[in-house]
C-alpha cells in the first residue's frame, strides 16, 4: 500500500502511540496496525489520512478474527478457533478502539491545520 506524505504523518502518530504494523495475507491492501492482542485494518481516506476499514478486532493465532454473538456469548473467531470475548477483552478492544480513533482524528485535524497554513 503506497502512503501519502499526510499518510505517513499519521502513521507516525500511531507509531508514538505504540501501535505497530503488521502484514496479513491476503490484506496487503490495507494497513494493520496492532497493539497487543487488538488489531485495526486501516485504508487510505482521499486528500490525506487513514480510516477504519472494519470494526477493530482481536488476533487469534495471529490472525484477524471476527466477533460472532452465539447463545452462549460473543467469540472471536479464526477458521475453526474460537475464543470468548471476555468483559476484559471487550473493554481491551474498545480502549484500543477509542486510542486507535483518537490518533486517527489528530492526524486529520493536524492535516488541515499543516494544508491551511
Amino acid at each position: 500500500m503506497e502512503l501519502t506524505e499526510e499518510q505517513m504523518r499519521v502513521v507516525e502518530l500511531l507509531f508514538e502511540a505504540g501501535f505497530r504494523p503488521m502484514a496479513i495475507p491476503p490484506y496487503e491492501s490495507a494497513l494493520i496496525m496492532r497493539k497487543g492482542e487488538c488489531a485495526a485494518l486501516l485504508g487510505p481516506v482521499e486528500g490525506g489520512g487513514l480510516k477504519l476499514l472494519a470494526p477493530v478486532t482481536f488476533l487469534v493465532d495471529g490472525n484477524l478474527s471476527v466477533r460472532l454473538k452465539k447463545t452462549a456469548g460473543d467469540v472471536f473467531v479464526w477458521k475453526k478457533k474460537e475464543v470468548a470475548a471476555t468483559e476484559e477483552m471487550l473493554k481491551e478492544l474498545e480502549e484500543f478502539r477509542v486510542e486507535l480513533v483518537g490518533v486517527l482524528d489528530e492526524g486529520e485535524n493536524s492535516e488541515g491545520e499543516a494544508n491551511s497554513s
